[in-house]
């Protein structure tokens, strides 16, 4: 089956409808996506097979008044079945240049270190893992 890779705009909610499990975290909420994809500095690129999304990339472009423009790359989800077919490269690859052509001069990603497949996905683009902690402060 032929994968079909995509940015998605405002108006291309209705393509989340059929999300094969595991390309999330979460269930989407309908409020949630619609404000997501308004946002301009906020970027999803998905792959499609058929009607079904199999695989979904998140990014926010990040402008900083004293540094470089910062493409800051959330998350990949590729569901299970589909693994192993490029498609979280295609994402990250596609992504990429569309972070380059938006005038980013560099991107950034974390993931958890036990994460081998992420890990080797962000090398083979040159990536090199920095020691880096993490907080989370509830709102």
């Amino acid at each position: 089956m032929e994968i079909v890779f995509r940015r998605l705009t405002a108006d291309d909610g209705f393509v989340l409808d059929s999300v094969a499990e595991d390309v999330f975290d979460e269930p989407i909420d309908a409020r949630r996506l619609a404000d997501y994809l308004a946002e301009r500095s906020h970027i999803m690129m998905v792959a499609i097979a058929g009607q079904l999304v199999v695989g979904q990339c998140a990014a926010v472009v990040h402008r900083h008044p004293d540094k470089a423009t910062e493409l800051y790359i959330d998350e990949i989800g590729v569901a299970p079945e589909f693994k192993r077919r490029g498609i979280a490269r295609r994402l990250l690859e596609d992504m990429l240049a569309l972070g380059k052509a938006l005038g980013c001069e560099e991107a950034w990603v974390g993931t958890e270190s036990d994460n081998q497949p992420a890990r080797g996905l962000y090398e083979t683009q040159g990536a090199t893992a920095e020691a880096f902690a993490m907080y989370v402060i509830k709102l």
